[in-house]
C-alpha cells in the first residue's frame, strides 16, 4: 500500500505569515523580476500618524557596502519572498539608478509630501496618503471605488459598497 503513494507529489501547505517584525526584514536582498540583484533593504520607513509602512531605504551599488547609494523606495512597489527572503521589486536597473537617491549622511525630509509625490511618482504609484481608508481602517489600495466600504456577510464572503447579495 505505501508504494501506491510513494509517486504522489507532495503537496505544500506553507502558510505565509502575514504580520512580521521589521528587524526580520531589514538587510535582506531585493531583486527584480528578472532577477538581478537590486541591493538590501536598509531601513523601513513609518509614518507615524497614519502607522502606514511609508518607504523602504534600499542599499545599492558600490562595492562591499563602500559607496552605496540609498534610495526610497514606496513600501507598495515591493513583493515579498518569503520562501527566499527576498523582496521583489519589478522595476529595471535603469528605473532605480535614474531613482532620485541620498548618501547615508545626507537623508532626505520623508515627511515632505514633494519628496513623497517625486519618489511614488517615478515608480508609477500613487501616493500612499493620498489612498482611501474605510472607516474600518481598511486601506483600498490603488484600486480606489470612493464612497465604497468593504462589509462581512458571513453567508456571502466580503462585499463592496454594503449590497445585499441575492
Amino acid at each position: 500500500m505505501l508504494a501506491l503513494f510513494s509517486h504522489m507529489p507532495v503537496i505544500s501547505q506553507k502558510q505565509h505569515r502575514r504580520v512580521l517584525s521589521a528587524a526580520t526584514l531589514a538587510n535582506d536582498r531585493v531583486r527584480n523580476s528578472a532577477g538581478e540583484d537590486l541591493g538590501r533593504i536598509e531601513e523601513i520607513m513609518i509614518d507615524i500618524p497614519s502607522g502606514c509602512i511609508a518607504y523602504v531605504v534600499l542599499s545599492f551599488g558600490g562595492f562591499l557596502g563602500m559607496g552605496d547609494k540609498l534610495f526610497a523606495v514606496p513600501w507598495g512597489s515591493l513583493r515579498l519572498d518569503e520562501d527566499a527572503h527576498e523582496f521583489i521589486l519589478d522595476e529595471n536597473r535603469e528605473t532605480l539608478e535614474s531613482a532620485p537617491g541620498f548618501d547615508k549622511d545626507h537623508w532626505p525630509d520623508f515627511a515632505d509630501s514633494t519628496f513623497g509625490t517625486t519618489i511614488h511618482h517615478h515608480y508609477g504609484r500613487t501616493p500612499y496618503w493620498e489612498h482611501d481608508v474605510t472607516d474600518a481602517g481598511d486601506y483600498t489600495g490603488d484600486d480606489r471605488q470612493p464612497n465604497r466600504s468593504i462589509e462581512f456577510d458571513p453567508s456571502a464572503g466580503y462585499r463592496a459598497g454594503g449590497a445585499k447579495s441575492s
